[in-house]
């Protein structure tokens, strides 16, 4: 079994493949974690994972910038139905389109614009930087046995404001109730950063890397 971190310039590759390793290893999996940038390797992959650091456009411009990515990603998660993680802007660009700096289309999986915080309290620091708790709004295998109260580290100023609540599968509180986790089907997304939220986040991985979608 292989998972594909796919490498489009974006994201802190390194601390996220560390993470996946030391979770397969956690879990006694025999589980190849490769970090690429060639299409090609989608083909092989048995579980894909998007990470991504910085604005939606120069994200998105970046990954439709490598030939055939799109349509090797487009095959492998919608057509096989292979299990994909995107993981902070990696996952907003799951939407539709994200509103920074203008509208820009998304991956289209998952209806949705990625909009800005807008906390009611104005104290609050944008972008939202460090733990909160996570608040399951939906069981989902990838969620499971996290513990109570649950805290996790995000680094961002937008989030996914979901055209169906049904795909919100967890949110936290800052100022504003704000989208934590989205998924349907075999996809599922992180606002937060799983490699950089030591238990809680390792054992999400765990179950990433476990789940039969």
């Amino acid at each position: 079994m292989t998972t594909v971190i796919i490498d489009y310039g974006s994201g802190n590759l390194r601390s996220a493949a560390k993470a996946f390793e030391r979770a397969a290893l956690n879990a006694g999996l025999s589980e190849e974690i490769i970090v690429s940038a060639d299409p090609r390797a989608l083909s092989r992959a048995s579980r894909i994972v998007l990470p991504g650091v910085g604005a939606f456009q120069d994200c998105m411009t970046g990954l439709t910038a490598i030939a055939g990515m799109r349509e090797a990603l487009d095959e492998a998660v919608l057509r096989q139905a292979k299990p994909f993680f995107g993981i902070c802007v990696g996952m907003q660009l799951m939407a539709r389109e994200g509103i920074e700096f203008g509208h820009h289309p998304g991956l289209g999986w998952i209806d949705g614009a990625v909009v800005h915080l807008e906390p009611s309290d104005k104290t609050l620091k944008i972008p939202h930087m460090g733990w909160n708790e996570l608040v399951i709004e939906k069981a989902h295998p990838v969620l499971e046995d996290l513990g109570a109260a649950p805290h996790v580290y995000f680094v961002h100023s937008y989030h996914m404001a979901c055209a169906d609540k049904a795909h919100v599968l967890a949110s936290t509180d800052y100022g504003q109730k704000v989208t934590a986790v989205v998924g349907r089907d075999n996809l599922i997304g992180t606002q937060f950063h799983p490699e950089k939220s030591q238990r809680i986040g390792l054992k999400l991985i765990e179950n990433f890397l476990r789940w039969r979608p």
